[in-house]
């Protein structure tokens, strides 16, 4: 019998072309000609620095992954949880506020939960410079942010 009388065969080019066509690359939405400024939130729950680091890196990583931060409109890291306990001053891991500071000045903000500092009896000025403290709560703040269309990410 012939396979093409069949029509699997050319079904088959077909299913082919259509795969590899979706694999072209497409258009990212921070590129500039389709120019988009992105509200990016972050959440860090879980202790140790070595998530810390992780999510910072992420978060290095997105930045350069939109273009920069003249793609970004603005972007919160909100910390609760046990999490917080790794961006204590007094024994914070030095390249964790270095890397930290570095996304700070560059536009980050870092939000503290005020359920969580007052747990632990953290106070802001134990934490890292720039930090805000977050008196409704970190799941309230990213309820918040979610509601203003923010991109919502925990890695």
């Amino acid at each position: 019998m012939n396979a093409c009388r069949h029509g699997w065969f050319p079904g088959s080019i077909l299913a082919v072309a259509i795969v590899l066509l979706g694999l072209a690359p497409v258009d990212a939405m921070h590129l500039k000609e389709n120019p988009k400024r992105h509200r990016i939130l972050y959440q860090l729950d879980e202790a140790g620095v070595d998530k810390a680091k992780f999510v910072l890196g992420n978060i290095r990583n997105h930045v350069t992954g939109v273009g920069g931060w003249q793609n970004i409109e603005s972007l919160e890291l909100v910390v609760f949880g046990p999490a917080l306990k790794s961006f204590v001053q007094s024994s914070i891991d030095p390249a964790l506020k270095q890397v930290l500071e570095q996304l700070q000045s560059q536009g980050m903000s870092f939000g503290a939960c005020g359920n969580t500092m007052k747990n632990f009896s953290i106070t802001l000025e134990q934490l890292p410079r720039g930090s805000l403290a977050l008196p409704q709560g970190g799941v309230v703040r990213i309820m918040e942010l979610q509601e203003l269309g923010y991109s919502y990410l925990r890695p």
